[in-house]
């Protein structure tokens, strides 16, 4: 194996960074990242456990190095690097789509893909629009003030995801709190249960399915695939842990930060009530800005030139996808809001053969629920002090723990 010392001999002599931090707004990235952006397109960090790592920061760089195949993303790798203890006490686990490479994750991506095309995302609309009125008519019902993540940020997706892959929301309770341990449990301890009770849930459902299926996606799994024996029952319950994990956590964080921000620029929330055709841009916008999944993982296999810089095999690479974002040389004033820039291709859904597989079905579910909040409540707004709502750390997806609203 490579020594990863080089590490700290080849890139600039700025002190290495610790990553991850706490960002001090909810959406800015925490102020010791400033630095960074000065040693762009790589910078050296320190992870958790003290080990040395390459922070990729420029945008272009992140979207070659992103689509690099010799950058891989299976984490059961020997020296894969891990940004908490949390992360690393699940490293050995199998992980469907994100943790492994090609050829396996071609295969388990065609598995899914026609579920999340744009086309099925524009059909699955209504169906969203049904459940974001429902959850709104229930808020509202119940009268200010309210929490709009428990109300209404997290059922929606939950409700979403729950539909599409034919997972029963009555057990939604369950599911939502074992992947909150399982994304920021307190101890690695408290991680590994969280993956097995959820394993273990998503292992009887499953069996469930082959002796009455039903009309969801793991329905089709199970009839197409598990059936036929074109994968095992733990390949079809890692693809059910991702899908549902990943499906309803990161769009409830972006509707709950997406409010927070919107709430907190009344200019910029003005301009989108006065002209609702900039929301597919304002989405965008928000999802540059905000970039929850802070911090992608990678490691070099090979040998990788950046700009006089040399990646070896065995160096972890990761993608600060808070600070790529706002690359100047991409996107003028970043830390603006901005709903006319083309923000199109910003890295919040990462790139290359990774980039989110849900990336069509998150932008509906943003720009119906976002719409939706503000047209039906005009006078929403925050029943805290914005300094006072508590919101997530930064080794974990970034959002609200609790959004307070009146109207």
């Amino acid at each position: 194996m490579t020594d990863t010392t080089d590490i700290t001999d080849t890139a600039d002599r700025v002190k290495p960074v610790a990553f991850p931090q706490d960002r001090t707004c909810p959406y800015h990235p925490p102020a010791a990242y400033d630095p960074l952006r000065a040693t762009r397109p790589l910078a050296r960090i320190t992870l958790f456990d003290g080990r040395p790592a390459w922070l990729v920061t420029g945008h272009t760089a992140a979207r070659r190095l992103l689509a690099d195949p010799r950058l891989s993303t299976d984490r059961t790798r020997h020296r894969f690097p891990a940004t908490s203890a949390r992360f690393a006490a699940v490293r050995d686990r199998r992980t469907a789509l994100l943790g492994v490479d090609d050829p396996e994750h071609r295969a388990q991506r065609k598995m899914v893909l026609p579920e999340f095309t744009l086309k099925r995302a524009a059909a699955l609309r209504p169906r969203i629009q049904r459940i974001v009125d429902e959850r709104l008519d229930a808020m509202i019902a119940q009268g200010p003030p309210a929490e709009l993540v428990t109300a209404f940020a997290l059922p929606v997706p939950s409700m979403v995801i729950c539909a599409l892959l034919g997972v029963p929301y009555g057990d939604h309770d369950f599911f939502e709190e074992q992947s909150r341990r399982l994304l920021r449990g307190p101890t690695a301890a408290d991680t590994q249960n969280a993956r097995d009770r959820l394993e273990a849930y998503l292992g009887e459902l499953i069996d469930r399915k082959q002796q009455a299926p039903g009309t969801g996606l793991l329905d089709d799994l199970v009839r197409c695939q598990l059936n036929e024996g074109a994968v095992d029952r733990d390949e079809v319950v890692a693809l059910a842990i991702i899908l549902l994990v990943a499906g309803h956590e990161t769009t409830a964080n972006m509707i709950s930060l997406g409010t927070y921000t919107l709430l907190t620029n009344p200019r910029r929330l003005t301009e989108l009530r006065e002209d609702p055709a900039l929301l597919p841009g304002a989405v965008e916008e928000l999802m540059r800005v905000l970039s929850i999944a802070d911090g992608l993982l990678r490691m070099a296999t090979e040998d990788i030139e950046v700009d006089g810089q040399t990646i070896r095999a065995g160096d972890g690479v990761v993608f600060a996808t808070s600070v790529i974002n706002r690359d100047e040389s991409v996107y003028p004033e970043p830390d603006t809001l901005d709903w006319h820039r083309p923000a199109r291709h910003h890295v919040a859904f990462g790139f290359g053969i990774h980039q989110c597989l849900g990336q069509n079905l998150a932008r509906a579910e943003l720009e119906i629920a976002l719409h939706t909040l503000f047209d039906r409540l005009p006078t929403l707004r925050l029943a805290a002090p914005a300094e006072e709502i508590p919101f997530k750390p930064g080794d974990t997806i970034q959002g609200m723990l609790e959004l307070p609203v009146t109207w």
